[in-house]
């Protein structure tokens, strides 16, 4: 039995959930989200929580099961405290500066970069070698967090480039010269 999966997911005051067939919307006071769960599971929404079980002890069934739960839990926190993404900027003259809802990023390259947040993403910049990312859907808090990391990831040399806060950056020993 899978030990997530079995959990029943409570719903917080001020947190609505509905399903509707396979569609299932949370409400709360961050936002609405509605995602498509998988046909196989059983998905039962209780008073105050909702459980997820399984048809059979199949493979494809167990390995549904606690990723459908989590799901559906993420959902619920999403839609009533929220999800951030802490990115610090490390290098010199590397910084962030918001313009409106852009953010303007000085990374090395000989042009500035520009960061649009995707609809549901809201960037704060509170120093300028710090940058939050925002928003009510887990994932796409953590797919945006990635992809403005892509643009300069952190070298194993001098440790320079965008990285995760408290992310722990390698650094292999340079080249040394003969006399």
């Amino acid at each position: 039995m899978s030990r997530i999966g079995k959990k029943p997911v409570s719903i917080p005051q001020g947190v609505e959930v509905k399903l509707d067939g396979r569609v299932m919307t949370v409400k709360g006071p961050k936002g609405t989200l509605t995602r498509e769960l998988h046909q196989d599971m059983i998905v039962r929404v209780e008073s105050d929580q909702v459980v997820v079980e399984r048809p059979s002890e199949s493979k494809t069934h167990r390995s549904l099961h606690g990723t459908t739960r989590s799901v559906v839990a993420n959902m619920v926190e999403g839609v009533s405290n929220g999800y951030q993404k802490v990115l610090e900027l490390v290098g010199v003259g590397y910084r962030a500066a918001k313009n409106g809802d852009k953010v303007t990023m000085s990374l090395g390259f000989s042009h500035p970069v520009e960061i649009i947040p995707s609809e549901g993403i809201e960037l704060e910049v509170p120093a300028n070698n710090r940058l939050i990312v925002k928003g009510i859907d887990k994932e796409k808090v953590g797919i945006f967090a990635a992809k403005i990391r892509d643009i300069r990831k952190p070298e194993p040399y001098k440790g320079k480039g965008v990285r995760y806060e408290n992310e722990r950056v390698r650094q292999k020993v340079g080249k040394t010269g003969k006399k």
